[in-house]
């Protein structure tokens, strides 16, 4: 099969690799589109991976091509996404459903093998079957829907609640239309690129700023009365977000701090002193929730948000690659050489 395998830092391939094998309890997934994370690229380009060669790529979808002989809740030809984190059954946050919070774990994209690629293994308990009307590039899509979701949820949003979001990736984008969905009253949205800004604006939104040109302080000071956001989500991982998100927050109000850090942050003593007389609640996110037993887990609420018209997805794909090109588009995203948002790469032959 194709793939782009990773030999090590900025030593990217494209080579044909042996079909993976099945597994007890597993089965194999033929590749319809895998999105390419924001994480992904200084994996493959500056801090490396858990070992090499490897193929990267966790946020995929695709279609069952054969099934371990244990198997029998699943059929070839049945439309899957998979949940990404392999996860062992003897640690205590399992026992708890928390898969995301335990240690130990294994993960398809970063320390297995995931989807940039023709075929991938997935556990059958990591699947969840498509919904008939949602796409194969929208259920490409799901993970970080489902990391946004899982945001959103943490900041407790309450009906009527000023947010603000700092940082318009896919992640930022899909976030603000849950807040939307979930009540919130007003949604500040800021970025210094201005084909993200447009899409917020294609998306529905108006609070939208460039922060080049507009202080956010400023701007949600005088909307909310000198009160500040009830809930700031920083979503872009460097230091100007960061400050900007904790400075806006109001008193008893929460800040989630959801964008991967690039560097480290140094917070003045000023603004420490402020948080901690506002008494700020500094919530930290990380992936997602998922149940292997179908309950109201965020990957399901994504799906059917999905299916229902509640979350629109399709706007943010700006690319749809075949593997065979899988390279160039990777260095055009480390480059910023052109302007992207979601980047889908797929097999050369579909």
């Amino acid at each position: 099969m194709e793939a782009v395998v990773l030999h090590g830092i900025s030593e990217l391939k494209y080579q044909q690799v042996p079909v993976p094998e099945l597994r007890p309890g597993t089965v194999r997934v033929q590749l319809g589109f895998c999105g390419v994370c924001g994480s992904d690229i200084p994996r493959s380009f500056s801090r490396g991976t858990y070992s090499f060669p490897t193929i990267c790529g966790h946020e995929f979808a695709g279609t069952v091509s054969a099934v371990a002989d244990d198997v029998s809740d699943y059929a070839v030809g049945d439309r899957v996404t998979v949940f990404p984190l392999l996860w062992n059954d003897d640690h205590p946050a399992c026992e708890e459903g928390e898969y995301a919070q335990s240690d130990g774990y294994d993960y398809l994209g970063s320390r297995s093998d995931g989807g940039f690629a023709e075929y991938v293994i997935a556990p059958v308990r990591n699947l969840i079957k498509l919904p008939d009307s949602v796409s194969m590039e929208e259920a490409a899509m799901t993970e970080p829907a489902a990391v946004a979701l899982h945001a959103a949820r943490r900041a407790r949003i309450r009906l009527g609640d000023t947010v603000a979001i700092f940082g318009l990736g896919p992640i930022g984008l899909m976030l603000a239309q849950w807040l939307k969905s979930m009540g919130a009253s007003r949604i500040f949205l800021f970025d210094l690129l201005e084909g993200k800004l447009e899409l917020a604006r294609q998306l529905g939104f108006t609070d939208v700023y460039n922060s080049r040109e507009h202080d956010s302080t400023e701007v949600i000071e005088a909307a909310t009365g000198g009160r500040g956001a009830h809930v700031t989500f920083e979503a872009a991982g460097v230091s100007p977000t960061m400050l900007a998100a904790l400075r806006s927050v109001r008193r008893a109000g929460r800040m989630v701090m959801l964008g991967n850090p690039s560097a480290d942050v140094t917070l003045p003593a000023a603004l420490i002193s402020q948080l901690m007389r506002r008494e700020v609640e500094l919530l930290g996110t990380w992936n997602s929730g998922f149940s292997v037993y179908g309950d109201d887990d965020d990957w399901r609420t994504t799906l059917e948000a999905i299916a229902s018209g509640t979350l629109e997805l399709k706007p943010l794909i700006t690319h749809k690659v075949p593997l065979n090109e899988g390279i160039a588009a990777l260095e055009m995203m480390r480059d910023q050489s052109e302007f992207f948002t979601k980047v889908l790469l797929h097999p050369s032959g579909n």
